[in-house]
């Protein structure tokens, strides 16, 4: 299996642009299955989730055409089968998507128990309950969702998280449902709001989009048509993190930083400046990274919550730069269960953490870190971990690297072009 050489130390330098959110492209490619007709999708990530679930597309009969440099067309006419591949789809947690657009094609689909990363106990009865709510039947057996339901009808319903998946999943079950669904404690994430977006652009009538409260006027049918996936915000803060601990000097082009949120308010409780110009973010070179104490001088936390809040994908990221920088402070991930585990590497490295609970965190910074063996748990862990395996001394090894390609594209080539020094063995 691949696995990185890293040797850290380098200063980078140059321009980047962020590939596409691999968590709008997700439901994005499942809702082609929602209309009879061609969709181009644009700025599709070439990623190993979004290449598992154009294989899964093709074996349900979609035909996919390439138009151009991360650009596809797909066209759902000629659909042969109701029931993806097992194997592709219990390996990525986004095949669970395809529940609401095979039920609409085919009025009875099964799905399979989906994988993805091994961060705690990820439930699915968010999902199956608002399904349910809508007027479907769902039945479980042998690691399988068997959903039937001759005609949707729009309700009224509160989710009991707000599960990003489970809103989009509801969602797409709504827009063809037979009247008007409420959704509330909806997920507003920056990919929920695109895929929104583009199914009104298919022809949907959704309101309320960007907030917790989403309404939705069930139509009779789709259009295909053209939609943009937008960049991937914690791709950005991956990158913004890495220029932070390795002092370089990077800019950051069309980060879409009215999707950035908190992200750039949580940098700054680290001592990371950033310059907006035009559409693009700056990272100066010369940070000098110091903790800033809350106003009564406790020690500040960076914890994560559903969107506005802090996003839970980007803690890590968080983690390794506090390593990085003066004073103290708490990580508190709330909102999956063994998210944290990870540290275990950092700490080999000479990272100053107290592991709490698998939830909570203190960093005391700063740390000189020593390059070690690691290996990656999930995409976002590694991610961190290659951070740190570039601004410390040394060479490190990281295995388990395919985590790293189902969420980053090509991103031992693209920081290699900017000074890096990460081989692929």
């Amino acid at each position: 299996m691949d696995h990185f050489i890293v040797k850290g130390g380098n200063t980078l330098s140059g321009e980047i642009l962020p590939s596409g959110n691999k968590n709008e492209a997700l439901p994005a490619l499942a809702a082609v299955l929602l209309c009879d007709q061609p969709l181009t999708l644009h700025n599709l990530p070439n990623i190993g989730d979004i290449n598992s679930m154009k294989a899964i597309l093709e074996g349900l009969g979609t035909s996919i055409s390439y138009k151009g440099e991360n650009s596809y067309q797909f066209d759902t006419s000629q659909l042969i089968k109701s029931d993806p591949d097992r194997e592709l789809s219990e390996a990525i947690r986004g095949s669970f998507l395809l529940i609401s657009p095979l039920l609409h094609r085919f009025k009875k689909a099964k799905v399979y128990t989906p994988g993805g990363d091994s961060i705690g106990r990820r439930r699915l009865d968010t999902h199956v309950m608002a399904l349910q709510a809508l007027g479907a039947k769902i039945t479980y057996e042998d690691n399988c969702f068997i959903i039937e339901g001759e005609a949707l009808k729009g309700a009224n319903i509160l989710l009991d998280e707000a599960s990003v998946m489970a809103t989009e999943n509801t969602v797409m079950a709504a827009v063809l449902a037979v009247g008007i669904t409420t959704i509330y404690n909806a997920a507003c994430e920056p990919h929920v709001q695109g895929l929104c977006h583009m199914l009104n652009m298919m022809g949907a009538k959704i309101s309320g989009i960007g907030s917790n409260l989403l309404t939705i006027e069930g139509v009779q049918a789709l259009n295909g048509g053209e939609h943009t996936i937008q960049a991937d915000h914690t791709e950005v803060g991956s990158l913004i993190g890495l220029a932070a601990v390795t002092k370089s000097e990077l800019k950051i082009l069309r980060p879409g930083v009215k999707n950035l949120g908190l992200i750039i308010q949580y940098f700054g409780r680290l001592g990371v400046q950033l310059e907006v110009q035009g559409e693009d973010i700056i990272v100066p070179g010369d940070q000098h990274l110091t903790i800033q104490n809350d106003m009564d001088q406790s020690i500040p936390k960076i914890d994560d919550a559903p969107w506005p809040g802090f996003p839970a994908d980007l803690t890590s990221i968080m983690t390794v730069v506090a390593t990085q920088c003066t004073g103290t402070i708490l990580v508190f991930e709330k909102m999956f269960e063994s998210r944290l585990f990870w540290v275990d590497g950092l700490i080999r490295m000479g990272a100053k953490i107290v592991l709490c609970d698998p939830h909570r965190a203190v960093i005391v910074g700063p740390a000189k870190l020593k390059g070690t063996e690691l290996a990656s748990p999930d995409i976002r862990a590694g991610m961190a971990l290659l951070i740190a395996a570039l601004c410390a001394e040394g060479i490190s090894e990281i295995q388990n690297i395919h985590q790293i390609d189902r969420g980053y594209v090509r991103i031992d080539e693209r920081l290699n072009a900017l000074g890096a020094d990460i081989q692929r063995v």
